[in-house]
């Protein structure tokens, strides 16, 4: 299991959530050395449900490249919003749910 850790999420910038180590490069992509950020658990369970690691490693590599993408942009905009004690139900996107089924 992850360790997890009070702070602030490097995505959304709620502060005071239990945070995860998000690998901007996925492990399984080369990033196990590679620049990690502190999510807070709703954003990086959103971050995985939306795309795919062969996603995140060519295109999604960095905060800001996440926080601009049109599909996460909106999540993280009313996530600000929520209180760190929210509990928030991810669902994988539909895209993400076809491109599994190939």
């Amino acid at each position: 299991m992850a360790k997890k850790e009070i702070g602030q999420c490097e995505l959304c910038g709620r502060e005071e959530v239990e945070t995860t180590i998000h690998h901007l490069t996925p492990k399984e992509m080369g990033g196990t050395f590679m620049p990690t950020a502190k999510l807070c658990i709703p954003c990086h369970k959103q971050v995985h449900a939306l795309y795919t690691n062969e996603e995140l490693a060519s295109r999604l590599s960095t905060i800001e490249e996440l926080r601009t993408d049109d599909k996460l942009r909106s999540f993280v905009k009313w996530i600000r919003k929520q209180p760190s004690s929210k509990l928030v139900s991810i669902r994988k996107s539909n895209e993400r749910k076809q491109k599994g089924r190939k």
